[in-house]
């Protein structure tokens, strides 16, 4: 598998190069810090997904148990038997039956739902909305940095930071998402579907630099080695971020770099195609088992570093409780975040539930939100990292001071 990988930090000048034949990382991983945590025997690491295009939490996680559901989602209705047979959760949500895997999770307790969650946006602009969930502040506008970058810049250092000044992150795909931008140094990598160049290639390379480039040759020679770590995937097909097998494939060399000893301790992704104005049934079954596919790559090529790992996979805002005419849905509110990994409290959908008769949706047509996604993520940084929660009040989410941490959601 080829693959791109770049490289970023403040101060210096970004190094890019296209990595043949799975050979390349223009990255040297002896450099890199390690995060400090609580726990003396946790080496924790953090995966954001975006899910761009509002995910419709009502169909991901169906609340077959409320009694106003049926009536409102028609046709595209879930049941915990019937021809539209849902995963039960508990007595109360399904789950959608693309999702076997999390449902797996889910029972061995390494999986959790948030429902009715959003961020502090209550309007429906797809840019602005992805702004708000990405940036971490309160209002669109704000697209300098990530809340993930700025956790990284503000997370207790470990024993073997030398002279590095800060964290390093994982960005997955040929963009950085928004969410892992910012002061911190970020290490791009992004599966690539150019052909094989000549094996033969990387170590002319080296060999030209070296004369040339001393520190770039030094660059270049262990990026060979760890562009290696991310190769080699058994893929059929390849695909990009809306497609299933490209949410695997990204997962997959993602988790690969994410398990290395001295790898990075934080990633993102970014997900597309979630914005399901018709036909909502077939495009998310084949959008959720992409998404159920990812997980299940992370879990396979993390190996024991499995346990360590919490993924929060987030969504700028819902969907419409109401189905409209194509058999789909508009711009809502309350939607859900999944959270998977070993490190995850799971077995449970937490929720504090708004009910779904007309006069408890928001404006009459969403489900209202009574989570804020901000005291999710505060919770699993400080649990997981041992984050501050002033810092993450102050300059990962500002402004966020009312919004406290959620604890117990690390086990």
């Amino acid at each position: 598998m080829s693959s791109s990988i770049s490289h970023s930090s403040p101060g210096s000048a970004s190094r890019r190069a296209i990595i043949f034949g799975g050979a390349g990382a223009l990255f040297a991983w002896g450099f890199m810090p390690r995060i400090a945590h609580a726990s003396g025997a946790r080496d924790p690491r953090l995966v954001v997904i975006i899910l761009r295009g509002a995910l419709d939490g009502l169909t991901a996680v169906p609340p077959i148990g409320d009694p106003g559901y049926r009536a409102l989602r028609e046709q595209i209705a879930f049941t915990f038997d019937g021809p539209n047979k849902a995963l039960p959760l508990d007595s109360f949500f399904g789950l959608h039956p693309s999702m076997p895997n999390f449902a797996r999770f889910y029972r061995m307790r390494q999986a959790a739902v948030v429902h009715a969650s959003a961020t502090a946006y209550r309007d429906r602009s797809h840019f602005d909305g992805q702004d708000v969930l990405e940036s971490g502040y309160a209002t669109p506008g704000h697209t300098d940095s990530g809340w993930l970058n700025r956790l990284l810049a503000s997370l207790p250092k470990g024993d073997r930071v030398a002279s590095a000044s800060a964290t390093c992150g994982l960005a997955v795909g040929a963009n950085a998402p928004l969410v892992i931008r910012g002061p911190a140094p970020v290490l791009g990598w992004a599966p690539a579907t150019l052909k094989s160049a000549d094996p033969e290639l990387p170590a002319r390379l080296s060999d030209l630099y070296a004369h040339s480039d001393p520190l770039f040759a030094k660059l270049l020679a262990e990026g060979i080695q760890t562009g290696k770590i991310a190769s080699g995937l058994d893929m059929k097909a390849r695909g990009g971020p809306g497609d299933p097998t490209g949410m695997e494939q990204m997962a997959a060399g993602a988790a690969r770099l994410l398990a290395e000893p001295n790898g990075p301790r934080v990633a993102a992704l970014a997900f597309e195609g979630w914005d399901t104005h018709a036909q909502e049934l077939g495009r998310l079954a084949r959008l959720l088992a992409g998404l159920d596919g990812a997980f299940a790559a992370f879990e396979k090529e993390m190996g024991p570093a499995w346990k360590d790992t919490v993924i929060v996979a987030v969504t700028e805002f819902g969907r419409t409780a109401h189905v409209n005419g194509t058999q789909g849905t508009d711009h809502g509110t309350g939607t859900v975040m999944f959270l998977a990994g070993g490190a995850v409290r799971g077995g449970r959908v937490i929720a504090n539930w708004p009910g779904l008769r007309s006069n408890q949706l928001r404006d009459g047509r969403d489900l209202a939100a009574t989570t804020d996604m901000r005291a999710i993520l505060k919770g699993v940084a400080v649990d997981l990292f041992g984050a501050s929660p002033a810092a993450l009040s102050r300059s990962v989410f500002p402004g966020s001071d009312a919004v406290a941490p959620t604890a117990g959601l690390i086990a």
